[in-house]
C-alpha cells in the first residue's frame, strides 16, 4: 500500500480544508483522467482498491499514472480509553482532496474502455468524479 518512507513528524494535525484546487487539475500525463468534484480525504485503502480494479479491468493494455499520495498521517486512541495520555497510534495515511484534483490518469487503450475502468474505479471511492478526456479536459 501507498505510505511515505519516511516522515518529518510522526503525527500531524488534520488542518482546514476547503476550496477549489489550481495546481493538478489538468491531464498531464495521459489522454484521460478521473478528476473529483468535491473536496474530502482518500485512505491509503481506497486509493490501492481504486488502482486495482483499473489494473485489473485494462488487463496490462495501456499505462496508468495515479496523481496523489497518501502522505498525512491517521491516529486513532482506541475504544473506551480514558481522556488525556496523548494522542493514538499511527494507523495509517490519507490523502487530503480539494475539488478538481486529477486522480488517476490513463493512456493506451479506447476511450470507452478508459471511461469504464474509471466508472469501476469511481465506484470504490467516497467522492464525486468525472470522467474526463484531453479533448474535453479544459470544459471539465
Amino acid at each position: 500500500m501507498l505510505e511515505p518512507k519516511k516522515t518529518k513528524h510522526r503525527k500531524q494535525q488534520k488542518g482546514v480544508g476547503g476550496g477549489k484546487r489550481h495546481l493538478g487539475t489538468t491531464l498531464a500525463f495521459g489522454n484521460f483522467g478521473l478528476r473529483t468534484l468535491e473536496g474530502g480525504t482518500l485512505s491509503q485503502r481506497q486509493i490501492e482498491a481504486a488502482r486495482q480494479t483499473i489494473a485489473r479491468f485494462v488487463r496490462r493494455t495501456g499505462r496508468m499514472w495515479i496523481r496523489i499520495f497518501p502522505d498525512r498521517s491517521v491516529t486513532f486512541k482506541g475504544v473506551e480509553v480514558a481522556m488525556g495520555g496523548g494522542k493514538g497510534d499511527v494507523i495509517g495515511y490519507e490523502a487530503p482532496i480539494r475539488a478538481g484534483r486529477i486522480l488517476f490518469e490513463m493512456d493506451g487503450i479506447s476511450e470507452t474502455d478508459a471511461k469504464e475502468a474509471m466508472r469501476l474505479a469511481s465506484s470504490k471511492l467516497p467522492l464525486k468524479t468525472r470522467f474526463i478526456a484531453r479533448s474535453r479536459a479544459s470544459n471539465g
